[in-house]
Protein backbone atom coordinates (compact mmCIF):
# COMPACT_ATOMS: atom_id res chain seq x y z
CA UNK A 1 0.00 0.00 0.00
CA UNK A 2 1.28 3.33 -1.08
CA UNK A 3 0.65 5.62 1.78
CA UNK A 4 1.58 8.86 1.04
CA UNK A 5 2.81 11.03 3.94
CA UNK A 6 2.43 14.94 4.37
CA UNK A 7 3.71 18.04 6.73
CA UNK A 8 0.60 19.40 8.87
CA UNK A 9 2.67 21.12 11.92
CA UNK A 10 5.72 23.19 11.80
CA UNK A 11 7.44 24.52 14.95
CA UNK A 12 10.54 26.36 14.40
CA UNK A 13 12.60 27.96 17.50
CA UNK A 14 15.61 29.56 16.16
CA UNK A 15 18.38 32.69 16.70
CA UNK A 16 15.67 34.66 13.96
CA UNK A 17 12.70 33.64 15.44
CA UNK A 18 10.20 30.88 17.44
CA UNK A 19 7.03 30.22 15.65
CA UNK A 20 6.41 30.10 12.30
CA UNK A 21 5.24 33.67 11.22
CA UNK A 22 8.54 35.09 13.33
CA UNK A 23 10.65 32.58 11.07
CA UNK A 24 9.48 32.96 7.60
CA UNK A 25 9.62 36.89 8.35
CA UNK A 26 12.90 36.84 9.12
CA UNK A 27 13.94 34.30 5.91
CA UNK A 28 12.09 36.18 3.16
CA UNK A 29 13.48 39.59 4.87
CA UNK A 30 17.15 38.82 5.02
CA UNK A 31 17.58 39.19 9.06
CA UNK A 32 20.32 38.27 10.68
CA UNK A 33 20.51 35.95 13.93
CA UNK A 34 24.13 36.36 14.81
CA UNK A 35 25.31 38.39 17.21
CA UNK A 36 27.18 38.45 20.39
CA UNK A 37 26.26 35.42 22.56
CA UNK A 38 25.04 36.85 25.66
CA UNK A 39 26.64 35.70 29.06
CA UNK A 40 29.84 34.74 27.84
CA UNK A 41 30.92 38.03 29.17
CA UNK A 42 31.42 36.43 33.00
CA UNK A 43 32.62 32.97 31.09
CA UNK A 44 35.65 32.28 33.36
CA UNK A 45 36.91 30.68 29.89
CA UNK A 46 38.73 33.25 27.53
CA UNK A 47 37.18 31.78 24.02
CA UNK A 48 38.24 32.82 20.83
CA UNK A 49 34.74 32.87 19.52
CA UNK A 50 31.94 35.03 20.78
CA UNK A 51 29.47 34.72 18.30
CA UNK A 52 26.58 32.71 17.81
CA UNK A 53 23.03 32.22 16.57
CA UNK A 54 21.43 32.55 20.04
CA UNK A 55 18.00 31.56 20.73
CA UNK A 56 17.07 34.79 22.23
CA UNK A 57 14.60 35.54 25.27
CA UNK A 58 14.01 32.16 25.30
CA UNK A 59 11.73 30.80 28.63
CA UNK A 60 10.04 28.04 28.81
CA UNK A 61 7.89 28.95 31.52
CA UNK A 62 6.15 31.64 28.57
CA UNK A 63 4.87 28.15 27.16
CA UNK A 64 3.39 26.42 30.24
CA UNK A 65 1.26 27.70 32.70
CA UNK A 66 1.75 24.74 35.54
CA UNK A 67 4.44 25.81 37.89
CA UNK A 68 5.10 22.17 38.93
CA UNK A 69 5.87 20.95 35.21
CA UNK A 70 8.28 24.07 34.71
CA UNK A 71 10.27 23.07 38.13
CA UNK A 72 10.53 19.80 36.39
CA UNK A 73 11.63 20.87 33.24
CA UNK A 74 14.31 23.21 35.06
CA UNK A 75 15.75 20.25 36.53
CA UNK A 76 15.45 17.50 34.56
CA UNK A 77 16.14 18.91 30.80
CA UNK A 78 19.18 20.20 29.14
CA UNK A 79 18.52 23.18 26.96
CA UNK A 80 18.35 20.85 24.09
CA UNK A 81 15.16 19.16 25.44
CA UNK A 82 13.86 22.46 26.19
CA UNK A 83 14.40 23.63 22.77
CA UNK A 84 12.64 20.72 21.25
CA UNK A 85 9.72 20.27 23.77
CA UNK A 86 8.59 24.07 23.02
CA UNK A 87 9.20 23.05 19.15
CA UNK A 88 7.00 19.94 19.44
CA UNK A 89 4.63 22.00 21.84
CA UNK A 90 4.11 24.84 18.47
CA UNK A 91 3.95 22.10 15.75
CA UNK A 92 1.40 20.11 17.74
CA UNK A 93 -0.82 23.24 18.10
CA UNK A 94 -0.39 24.41 14.73
CA UNK A 95 -2.05 20.64 13.28
CA UNK A 96 -4.01 20.23 16.87
CA UNK A 97 -2.33 16.54 16.53
CA UNK A 98 -3.25 15.39 19.91
CA UNK A 99 -3.97 11.99 20.85
CA UNK A 100 -7.74 12.95 21.92
CA UNK A 101 -8.35 14.25 18.09
CA UNK A 102 -6.10 11.44 16.68
CA UNK A 103 -8.37 9.07 18.68
CA UNK A 104 -11.35 10.64 17.43
CA UNK A 105 -10.40 9.35 14.17
CA UNK A 106 -9.57 5.70 15.06
CA UNK A 107 -5.58 6.37 15.93
CA UNK A 108 -4.36 4.31 18.58
CA UNK A 109 -1.62 6.27 21.09
CA UNK A 110 1.27 3.70 20.05
CA UNK A 111 0.39 4.43 16.04
CA UNK A 112 2.06 8.04 16.65
CA UNK A 113 5.46 8.19 17.29
CA UNK A 114 8.68 10.79 17.83
CA UNK A 115 12.06 10.84 16.57
CA UNK A 116 14.58 13.91 17.65
CA UNK A 117 17.67 13.94 16.05
CA UNK A 118 20.61 15.87 17.96
CA UNK A 119 24.36 15.53 17.22
CA UNK A 120 25.68 16.17 20.62
CA UNK A 121 23.01 16.26 22.93
CA UNK A 122 22.79 17.80 26.48
CA UNK A 123 26.80 18.98 26.29
CA UNK A 124 25.97 21.84 28.61
CA UNK A 125 24.97 19.32 31.48
CA UNK A 126 28.04 17.33 30.33
CA UNK A 127 30.43 20.11 31.16
CA UNK A 128 29.41 21.39 34.36
CA UNK A 129 28.61 18.06 35.98
CA UNK A 130 32.26 17.12 34.67
CA UNK A 131 34.02 20.46 36.03
CA UNK A 132 31.86 19.48 40.05
CA UNK A 133 33.16 15.97 39.46
CA UNK A 134 36.56 17.33 39.21
CA UNK A 135 36.10 19.96 41.57
CA UNK A 136 33.59 18.76 44.52
CA UNK A 137 33.83 15.35 44.00
CA UNK A 138 31.00 12.67 43.30
CA UNK A 139 28.85 13.03 45.78
CA UNK A 140 28.39 16.34 44.34
CA UNK A 141 27.06 15.21 40.71
CA UNK A 142 23.58 16.06 40.24
CA UNK A 143 21.26 12.72 40.39
CA UNK A 144 19.54 13.85 36.89
CA UNK A 145 22.77 14.38 35.17
CA UNK A 146 22.39 11.15 32.80
CA UNK A 147 18.63 11.97 32.21
CA UNK A 148 19.63 15.60 31.25
CA UNK A 149 22.17 14.96 28.76
CA UNK A 150 21.60 11.60 27.07
CA UNK A 151 20.45 12.49 23.59
CA UNK A 152 17.23 10.43 23.52
CA UNK A 153 15.85 12.56 26.31
CA UNK A 154 13.77 15.08 23.99
CA UNK A 155 12.01 12.64 22.76
CA UNK A 156 11.34 10.69 25.58
CA UNK A 157 10.18 14.19 27.23
CA UNK A 158 7.52 14.21 24.37
CA UNK A 159 6.02 11.29 24.63
CA UNK A 160 5.80 11.63 27.96
CA UNK A 161 4.23 15.18 28.09
CA UNK A 162 1.43 14.23 25.06
CA UNK A 163 0.99 10.53 25.50
CA UNK A 164 1.97 9.51 22.36
CA UNK A 165 3.26 5.88 23.04
CA UNK A 166 4.69 4.68 19.52
CA UNK A 167 8.44 4.28 18.86
CA UNK A 168 10.67 6.95 20.40
CA UNK A 169 14.13 7.82 19.39
CA UNK A 170 17.31 9.90 18.52
CA UNK A 171 19.04 9.77 15.18
CA UNK A 172 22.71 10.87 15.89
CA UNK A 173 24.42 11.58 12.71
CA UNK A 174 26.11 14.99 13.41
CA UNK A 175 24.88 17.58 11.18
CA UNK A 176 22.43 15.02 9.68
CA UNK A 177 20.64 14.02 12.67
CA UNK A 178 17.36 16.20 12.17
CA UNK A 179 17.06 15.57 8.86
CA UNK A 180 17.56 11.74 9.33
CA UNK A 181 15.10 11.48 12.02
CA UNK A 182 12.37 13.07 9.86
CA UNK A 183 13.09 10.65 6.72
CA UNK A 184 13.03 8.03 9.04
CA UNK A 185 9.46 9.54 10.38
CA UNK A 186 8.50 9.27 6.21
CA UNK A 187 9.62 5.62 6.43
CA UNK A 188 7.86 5.14 9.35
CA UNK A 189 4.32 6.23 7.88
CA UNK A 190 5.09 4.98 4.43
CA UNK A 191 5.24 1.58 5.77
CA UNK A 192 2.44 1.54 7.78
CA UNK A 193 4.43 1.94 11.13
CA UNK A 194 2.91 4.60 12.29
CA UNK A 195 -0.14 7.08 11.19
CA UNK A 196 1.71 10.38 12.62
CA UNK A 197 5.09 11.09 13.85
CA UNK A 198 6.51 14.36 15.50
CA UNK A 199 9.74 14.60 14.07
CA UNK A 200 12.86 17.09 13.57
CA UNK A 201 16.21 17.80 15.59
CA UNK A 202 17.67 20.14 18.08
CA UNK A 203 20.82 21.32 19.35
CA UNK A 204 22.16 23.43 22.11
CA UNK A 205 26.08 23.62 21.81
CA UNK A 206 26.83 27.38 22.48
CA UNK A 207 29.27 26.09 24.93
CA UNK A 208 32.71 26.37 26.02
CA UNK A 209 34.01 22.74 25.06
CA UNK A 210 32.23 22.63 21.92
CA UNK A 211 33.37 26.23 20.71
CA UNK A 212 36.51 25.53 21.72
CA UNK A 213 37.19 22.63 19.36
CA UNK A 214 35.54 23.61 16.57
CA UNK A 215 37.75 26.54 16.77
CA UNK A 216 40.78 24.43 17.24
CA UNK A 217 39.83 22.62 14.21
CA UNK A 218 39.51 25.96 12.14
CA UNK A 219 35.92 25.07 11.04
CA UNK A 220 34.52 28.40 12.82
CA UNK A 221 34.85 31.79 11.13
CA UNK A 222 37.40 33.53 11.97
CA UNK A 223 38.05 36.18 9.52
CA UNK A 224 37.77 40.38 10.53
CA UNK A 225 33.86 40.96 9.33
CA UNK A 226 30.68 42.07 10.85
CA UNK A 227 28.87 40.16 13.30
CA UNK A 228 25.92 39.86 11.32
CA UNK A 229 27.97 38.85 8.09
CA UNK A 230 30.20 36.01 9.28
CA UNK A 231 28.31 34.01 7.95
CA UNK A 232 28.75 33.84 4.04
CA UNK A 233 27.91 30.52 2.35
CA UNK A 234 29.39 30.29 -1.36
CA UNK A 235 31.22 33.65 -0.99
CA UNK A 236 34.40 33.25 -1.66
CA UNK A 237 35.39 34.88 1.27
CA UNK A 238 34.13 32.08 3.46
CA UNK A 239 36.32 30.89 6.06
CA UNK A 240 34.01 28.91 8.68
CA UNK A 241 30.97 28.58 9.88
CA UNK A 242 29.08 30.10 12.92
CA UNK A 243 27.55 28.20 14.90
CA UNK A 244 23.68 27.99 16.51
CA UNK A 245 21.50 26.72 18.58
CA UNK A 246 17.63 26.15 18.34
CA UNK A 247 15.19 23.23 17.26
CA UNK A 248 12.39 22.79 14.39
CA UNK A 249 9.64 19.83 14.66
CA UNK A 250 7.09 19.15 12.50
CA UNK A 251 3.88 16.99 12.83
CA UNK A 252 4.05 14.15 10.05
CA UNK A 253 0.79 12.12 9.05
CA UNK A 254 -0.48 9.73 6.60
CA UNK A 255 -2.46 11.78 3.69
CA UNK A 256 -6.35 10.23 4.26
CA UNK A 257 -6.00 10.70 8.15
CA UNK A 258 -4.85 14.48 7.80
CA UNK A 259 -7.90 14.84 5.10
CA UNK A 260 -10.25 13.49 7.46
CA UNK A 261 -9.26 15.91 10.38
CA UNK A 262 -9.41 18.59 8.30
CA UNK A 263 -5.89 19.55 9.02
CA UNK A 264 -3.82 22.48 7.09
CA UNK A 265 -1.52 20.35 5.10
CA UNK A 266 1.43 22.39 4.13
CA UNK A 267 3.59 20.43 1.74
CA UNK A 268 4.29 16.45 1.12
CA UNK A 269 7.26 14.25 1.54
CA UNK A 270 7.88 12.13 -1.57
CA UNK A 271 10.87 11.19 -1.26
CA UNK A 272 14.19 10.61 0.74
CA UNK A 273 17.89 9.42 0.26
CA UNK A 274 21.19 8.84 2.11
CA UNK A 275 24.95 8.21 1.66
CA UNK A 276 28.41 8.00 3.29
CA UNK A 277 31.55 9.30 1.75
CA UNK A 278 33.74 6.90 3.08
CA UNK A 279 36.24 9.51 2.83
CA UNK A 280 37.11 11.54 6.00
CA UNK A 281 35.46 11.58 9.16
CA UNK A 282 35.42 15.87 8.75
CA UNK A 283 36.07 16.50 5.03
CA UNK A 284 33.15 15.68 2.47
CA UNK A 285 34.53 13.76 -0.98
CA UNK A 286 36.67 15.89 -3.05
CA UNK A 287 34.25 15.44 -5.98
CA UNK A 288 30.88 16.19 -4.08
CA UNK A 289 29.92 11.75 -5.02
CA UNK A 290 28.63 11.39 -1.56
CA UNK A 291 26.29 14.03 -1.44
CA UNK A 292 25.25 13.00 -5.28
CA UNK A 293 24.40 9.61 -4.15
CA UNK A 294 22.37 10.56 -1.98
CA UNK A 295 20.37 12.85 -4.11
CA UNK A 296 19.97 10.46 -6.55
CA UNK A 297 18.45 7.91 -4.03
CA UNK A 298 15.75 11.04 -3.50
CA UNK A 299 15.44 11.70 -6.72
CA UNK A 300 14.69 7.63 -7.22
CA UNK A 301 12.63 7.24 -4.41
CA UNK A 302 10.09 10.39 -5.68
CA UNK A 303 9.87 8.97 -9.16
CA UNK A 304 11.92 11.77 -10.40
CA UNK A 305 15.02 10.00 -12.11
CA UNK A 306 14.18 10.94 -15.15
CA UNK A 307 12.51 14.07 -14.73
CA UNK A 308 15.21 15.69 -12.40
CA UNK A 309 14.40 18.75 -14.17
CA UNK A 310 10.99 18.99 -11.69
CA UNK A 311 13.26 20.01 -8.92
CA UNK A 312 12.71 23.95 -8.57
CA UNK A 313 14.79 24.79 -5.31
CA UNK A 314 17.54 23.44 -3.32
CA UNK A 315 17.97 23.90 0.30
CA UNK A 316 21.78 23.43 0.57
CA UNK A 317 23.74 22.77 3.15
CA UNK A 318 25.66 25.84 2.74
CA UNK A 319 27.80 25.52 6.16
CA UNK A 320 30.14 28.99 4.92
CA UNK A 321 33.20 26.75 4.95
CA UNK A 322 35.71 26.72 1.96
CA UNK A 323 35.04 22.50 1.68
CA UNK A 324 31.71 22.09 2.12
CA UNK A 325 30.35 24.52 -0.38
CA UNK A 326 32.47 23.85 -3.37
CA UNK A 327 32.25 20.20 -2.98
CA UNK A 328 28.44 20.55 -2.44
CA UNK A 329 28.34 22.53 -5.38
CA UNK A 330 30.36 20.02 -7.39
CA UNK A 331 27.86 17.39 -6.15
CA UNK A 332 24.68 19.38 -7.40
CA UNK A 333 26.43 20.08 -10.42
CA UNK A 334 27.33 15.97 -11.10
CA UNK A 335 23.46 15.04 -10.62
CA UNK A 336 21.16 17.71 -12.63
CA UNK A 337 24.26 18.46 -15.43
CA UNK A 338 23.23 21.93 -17.30
CA UNK A 339 19.91 21.86 -14.85
CA UNK A 340 22.28 23.05 -11.96
CA UNK A 341 22.58 26.31 -13.45
CA UNK A 342 18.60 27.14 -13.52
CA UNK A 343 17.99 25.73 -10.02
CA UNK A 344 18.17 27.96 -7.05
CA UNK A 345 20.16 27.26 -4.54
CA UNK A 346 19.97 28.78 -1.22
CA UNK A 347 21.27 28.37 2.16
CA UNK A 348 19.68 30.10 4.80
CA UNK A 349 22.71 29.63 7.31
CA UNK A 350 23.95 32.87 6.08
CA UNK A 351 21.15 34.20 8.27
CA UNK A 352 20.68 31.67 11.23
CA UNK A 353 24.35 30.21 11.21
CA UNK A 354 24.69 26.35 11.59
CA UNK A 355 22.06 24.68 14.33
CA UNK A 356 24.41 21.19 13.77
CA UNK A 357 21.44 18.55 14.45
CA UNK A 358 18.63 21.02 13.86
CA UNK A 359 20.24 22.52 10.39
CA UNK A 360 18.19 19.91 8.26
CA UNK A 361 14.70 20.53 10.13
CA UNK A 362 15.61 24.65 9.80
CA UNK A 363 15.92 23.91 5.86
CA UNK A 364 12.73 21.82 5.49
CA UNK A 365 10.95 24.51 7.30
CA UNK A 366 12.21 27.01 5.01
CA UNK A 367 11.50 24.70 1.71
CA UNK A 368 8.15 23.76 2.80
CA UNK A 369 7.56 27.22 2.93
CA UNK A 370 9.00 28.36 -0.24
CA UNK A 371 6.72 25.75 -2.00
CA UNK A 372 3.44 27.69 -0.20
CA UNK A 373 4.41 31.43 -0.83
CA UNK A 374 6.30 30.82 -4.48
CA UNK A 375 9.14 32.64 -2.51
CA UNK A 376 12.72 31.37 -2.32
CA UNK A 377 14.63 32.60 1.08
CA UNK A 378 17.76 34.32 -0.04
CA UNK A 379 21.68 33.38 1.07
CA UNK A 380 22.68 36.75 2.61
CA UNK A 381 26.20 38.18 2.66
CA UNK A 382 27.04 37.02 -0.80
CA UNK A 383 29.33 39.68 -2.34
CA UNK A 384 32.04 38.05 -4.04
CA UNK A 385 31.77 35.45 -6.49
CA UNK A 386 34.17 32.03 -6.31
CA UNK A 387 34.48 30.42 -9.49
CA UNK A 388 34.17 26.92 -7.70
CA UNK A 389 30.51 27.98 -6.82
CA UNK A 390 29.20 28.57 -9.55
CA UNK A 391 25.40 28.35 -9.30
CA UNK A 392 22.24 30.92 -8.72
CA UNK A 393 22.64 31.06 -4.88
CA UNK A 394 20.10 33.74 -4.94
CA UNK A 395 21.97 36.32 -3.51
CA UNK A 396 20.79 38.39 -0.72
CA UNK A 397 17.24 39.05 -2.02
CA UNK A 398 14.53 36.78 -2.05
CA UNK A 399 13.01 35.98 -4.87
CA UNK A 400 9.97 35.26 -6.34
CA UNK A 401 9.47 31.88 -7.87
CA UNK A 402 6.75 28.85 -8.42
CA UNK A 403 8.15 25.91 -6.37
CA UNK A 404 6.43 22.64 -7.12
CA UNK A 405 9.53 20.42 -5.65
CA UNK A 406 12.24 21.73 -3.49
CA UNK A 407 15.27 19.82 -1.98
CA UNK A 408 16.65 19.52 1.63
CA UNK A 409 20.60 18.65 1.92
CA UNK A 410 22.29 18.01 5.52
CA UNK A 411 26.01 17.13 5.28
CA UNK A 412 27.69 15.84 7.85
CA UNK A 413 30.72 14.92 9.97
CA UNK A 414 32.00 11.42 9.30
CA UNK A 415 30.80 11.66 5.94
CA UNK A 416 26.90 11.18 6.45
CA UNK A 417 24.66 13.11 3.28
CA UNK A 418 21.06 12.94 3.84
CA UNK A 419 18.22 14.48 1.12
CA UNK A 420 14.60 15.06 1.37
CA UNK A 421 12.00 16.37 -1.10
CA UNK A 422 9.02 18.11 -0.31
CA UNK A 423 6.51 18.65 -2.64
CA UNK A 424 3.55 21.65 -3.14
CA UNK A 425 0.19 20.04 -1.69
CA UNK A 426 -1.89 18.49 -4.02
CA UNK A 427 -4.91 16.58 -3.62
Amino acid sequence: MDRRVVITGIGPVTPVGIGLDDFWNSMVSGKSGISLIEGYEESKFKLPVKIGGQVKNFDITKYWDDPKKVRSFNKDMDRVAQFAVVAAKLAIEDSNATIDEFAKYGVDPFRIATFVGTAIGGISTTCDDVITLYERGIKAVGLRSIIRLMPNAAAGHIGILWGYRGRAKADSTACASGLDSIVDAYWHIKTNQADAVIAGGSEACLNPLAISSFYNMTALSRREAETTEASCPFDKRRDGFVMSEGSTMFVLEELELAKKRGAKIYGELVGAGGSCDAYHITAPSEDGSGGALAIETALKTAGLEKNREAIDYIHAHGTSTPLNDARETRGIKKVFGDHAYKLCVSSTKSMTGHLIGAAGPVGLAAATLATIHSKIPPTINYKEADPDCDLDYVPNVARDRNVDYAMVQALGFGGHNTVAIVKKFSS
